[in-house]
């Protein structure tokens, strides 16, 4: 028997089948969406797929499908078996997760008629900030808001968050870690942990807070919006559209979401790819300054994420001016770093390391405790 991990995103499908231990993985692989295919479609195609590669000798080889749901509000503080109750919940949500939540239940779709029987596990991204007490998740605006319409601090990316502080524990042989774990990609947030909980993280009731990303602005004063509203009369459809699309590193460099881009033009002497460099890098290290404060100290830093694990130019920017800290990064190590490797000086006061992100792993892990 063997499990399947399924996270589903606007325009790809990453898939991982497992042994049913959630420990040994078989294949791995992401898949893009071509135009006129839907994510329920294209689970379909990977049953069909995985079957001519004889990972699966037939649908019902697998004990159980893991998805992964990014926005599980305050319903779902954990892992969960996927029912009509269940879904009908995350359709709910999908109000304030719009670019995430639709694809995790076509995904869920596809998955039953593909796999049909097969249990469904939901892992939330937002399950590992449950415990965050009120003073972390209540907004400074009216409390009727948060108590009529549940607006408050979510929190997002959290298994990856839960897996490399879980990795960090085990690289340094220590369970009582202070930790800020940086996941930066196209998304990204910052979180603090004290042995394996979460206390604080930079994104909100929406993925849009926090840091700046690939093409989200992060935090920004509100105020702007209803300037540039007035100003130009956009509409609630037009400004979500420029926040989720037309921000961040593709927005001040005027060139790509894809880091890699940005850094290329940078290094030619373009001057706005270089803003929007220092902008990304300033933002993370006052969100590591923050959350260090909040833990009342630092053990470890942890970079993972699409440009977390292959950005060392940015990893040195962001680890200047973070001496104050203890934190001091060898640059060797930094250049040649891979999944699993400390790159701070011996000297550091604080570990600095850069893992690599395996939430499927994490996903199937829940899968197979909940499928026993």
């Amino acid at each position: 028997m063997s499990l399947l991990v399924l996270n589903a995103g606007s325009s790809s499908l990453k898939y991982a089948v497992f042994e049913d231990d959630g420990l040994t993985l078989r294949v791995k692989d992401t898949l893009g969406l071509s135009e006129g295919t839907s994510v329920s479609d294209m689970v379909f195609q990977l049953r069909e797929a995985l079957q001519e590669r004889k990972i699966l000798s037939n649908p019902h080889d697998l004990r159980a499908i893991g998805q992964r749901v990014v926005h599980g509000g305050t319903a779902f503080r954990t892992s969960v078996r996927i029912d009509q109750s269940v879904r009908q919940e995350i359709e709910r949500l999908t109000e304030i997760a719009p670019l995430h939540n639709p694809p995790a239940l076509q995904s869920m779709d596809g998955a039953e008629r593909a796999f049909p029987g097969t249990p469904q596990i939901g892992v939330f991204d937002t399950a590992y900030y449950a415990d965050l007490p009120p003073r972390r998740f209540v907004y400074p605006l009216p409390y009727e808001w948060f108590e009529k319409w549940g607006i408050r601090r979510f929190g997002f990316h959290g298994i990856s968050h839960a897996s490399v502080a879980e990795r960090a524990a085990e690289i340094l042989r220590r369970g009582d870690l202070r930790l800020v774990t940086c996941h930066l990609g196209n998304g990204c947030s910052v979180t603090a942990s004290r042995a394996g909980r979460a206390e604080a993280t930079s994104m909100g009731f929406t993925p849009l807070e926090g840091l700046m990303m690939g093409t989200r602005p992060g935090s920004f004063d509100p105020g702007i919006l209803l300037y540039i509203q007035r100003r130009l009369g956009l509409t609630t459809a037009a400004l979500e559209s420029i926040l989720n699309h037309e921000s961040g590193l593709k927005g001040v460099s005027g060139i790509s979401p894809d880091i890699r881009l940005v850094e290329n033009a940078a290094a030619s002497g373009h001057a706005r790819a270089q803003l929007a460099l220092d902008l990304f890098s300033d933002r993370v290290r006052e969100a590591i300054g923050a959350m260090t404060v909040t833990l009342g100290g630092l053990d470890a830093l942890v970079f993972t994420g699409g440009i977390g694990e292959n950005s060392s130019t940015m990893r040195g920017s962001i680890s200047e001016g973070l001496g104050c800290l203890s934190v001091s990064i060898d640059p060797e190590k930094n250049r040649s770093a891979a999944g699993g490797d400390v790159i701070s000086m011996n000297v550091s006061g604080v570990r600095v390391i850069v893992i690599h992100a395996d939430e499927e792993r994490f996903i199937a892990r829940e899968a197979a405790r909940l499928s026993a």
